[in-house]
């Protein structure tokens, strides 16, 4: 294990004996990882290279933040993404205090055209947030969200979580989309468009971006707005992390009461078919201050739907709204609470399926009645798992959006889709996935095109294809700014020259 440097003085010695056991040392001092050896890694196009010792304790000496190596404390921890099959090990991990770390370690990855993966909250379903060998940015350090309520805008920092973000805007009764998972990166979210349980009522999180702080791959720092670098405002906006790392992002904020409705109505299997076919047309006409999610499962013990709903308007409302889901089919359960909006976010944190889950994804427009008989048919329960599919709603102000005004182009998509399955921790998934893969087959043809936050294993013609009309405009912002690929561990965009 490397050992750790830093200056001897008497403060520093009176400092570090007065820390209890939980206290951190290198919360309170500027620790630099000494560098004993070279450091073999990998570069974007995978070959092998041998990085002088040097060189890299250079790097260490220029960070705020730290530099792990293979065997430091802290980077097993800080290797990891929540998806436990990436198991991999960086060559190096720089985790960044600030603009400037990010900026130095860009620098140095692109010197050795080294390959790097960006990690925010590491939930990319592909595990792009770490890699073997190569340099992974962790922005991890780097969280800290500022609100300005007069002027209804959030300054947040790029490696911030969405909960951060809900927590100090909703204490000045603002809100902007931020996901269905509090402990989801900012970052990852938002640049791939970042959906949510307002985005209906206030556009995906990407629509609500005024500005991005980004470090592009020549090390450059760039402001990005309608104003200044605005091809790089537009291209962010959807484009992933192709162009650079975000440092700081500026949100447009909106009123809204801290009390919302969220509500659970589930229905035995006999009534799926009819209450599936029920929630296409309820949500086709639903307002935009309601968000819903039609779900079907199978489990060991048998099949359940449900209808979820999250409504953020007038609470006198709410009562009427959902009266007609009760007529859906004969109620099994239901959960209908009025409670504060930064609760329901954090809701789903402990059940969040990454960490033993296999998904599918894609967008659809309308869910037919073929569509809802061939999910009831295709639909299996396996012992020690269940799977799912579910229909979270878009739709409202998402549609009302130029499908060119941002990179992102599915501005016509009313449902993504979801199939997914679960199983026990520690035991083996390969039936589950097998599934997974071949159910899919069956119903993809009803999507047109995927989420690339949920992106898994698509080809590059596939990536390609899903940016739609504005896959040229892309190409052309990514020769601008990283011609070399540097940043290639995502929805790549893959330079021309």
């Amino acid at each position: 294990m490397n050992r750790r440097r830093f200056v001897q003085s008497g403060l520093a010695a009176a400092v570090v004996a007065s820390l209890t056991a939980k206290q951190s040392i290198a919360a309170l001092l500027n620790l630099t990882t000494e560098v004993s050896a070279d450091v073999p890694a990998i570069t974007g196009d995978g070959a092998e290279v041998v990085l002088k010792q040097s060189a890299v304790q250079d790097l260490s000496n220029s960070l705020r933040g730290q530099l792990l190596l293979r065997g430091d404390d802290g980077y097993d921890k800080a290797r990891r993404v929540l998806y436990p099959e990436y198991d991999k090990y960086p060559g190096l991990i720089v985790q960044c205090a600030g603009a400037a770390d990010v900026r130095n370690a860009v620098n140095f990855a692109r010197a050795d055209n080294l390959l790097v993966a960006v990690k925010c909250g590491g939930h990319g379903a592909a595990g792009m947030g770490t890699c073997d060998g190569g340099m992974m940015i962790d922005l991890s350090p780097l969280r800290s969200v500022r609100v300005d309520p007069n002027a209804r805008i959030a300054y947040v920092s790029g490696g911030s979580l969405l909960g951060h973000m809900d927590h100090e805007t909703m204490a000045y009764g603002l809100v902007t989309t931020a996901g269905t998972v509090s402990h989801t990166g900012v970052g990852g979210l938002t640049l791939g468009g970042g959906f949510g349980r307002v985005a209906r009522r206030f556009g995906l999180a990407l629509d609500n971006v005024l500005e991005v702080d980004i470090i592009t791959a020549d090390g450059e720092f760039r402001r990005a707005n309608k104003d200044e670098n605005p091809d790089l405002y537009w291209g962010v906006r959807g484009g992933g992390g192709n162009f650079g790392v975000v440092t700081s992002f500026k949100f447009q904020l909106h009123p809204m009461q801290r009390q919302v409705v969220r509500a659970r109505f589930a229905f035995p299997a006999s009534d799926a078919k009819n209450v599936l076919n029920f929630f296409a047309e309820y949500a086709d006409n639903a307002r935009d201050d309601m968000y819903l999610s039609g779900r079907i499962a199978a489990r060991a013990n048998g099949i359940g739907v449900s209808i979820s709903v999250l409504y953020s308007g007038p609470l006198d409302k709410a009562d009427a709204l959902l009266a007609p889901i009760r007529k859906a089919g004969k109620t099994t359960a239901e959960d209908v609470r009025t409670l504060d909006y930064v609760l329901v976010q954090k809701m789903g944190d402990n059940t969040d399926i990454r960490t033993v889950a296999a998904s599918k994804s894609g967008f659809i427009g309308v869910i037919t009645p073929q569509l809802v008989d061939d999910v009831i048919s295709g639909l299996e329960p396996h012992p020690g798992g269940s799977h799912s599919v579910s229909f979270p709603q878009s739709g409202g102000a998402i549609n009302r959006v130029a499908a060119d005004a941002t990179a992102f182009p599915h501005r016509d998509s009313e449902h993504n889709m979801l199939l997914r399955a679960r199983w026990t921790l520690g035991t083996e998934g390969a039936e589950h996935r097998a599934y997974i893969e071949d159910f899919w087959k069956e119903i993809e043809p009803y999507t047109t095109g995927f989420y690339t936050n949920d992106m898994l294993e698509q080809t590059q013609g596939m990536v390609n294809l899903n940016y739609l009309g504005n896959y040229r405009r892309l190409v052309e912002i990514k020769n601008k700014y990283d011609p070399g690929n540097l940043f290639r561990l995502n929805a790549n965009i893959q330079p021309s020259v």
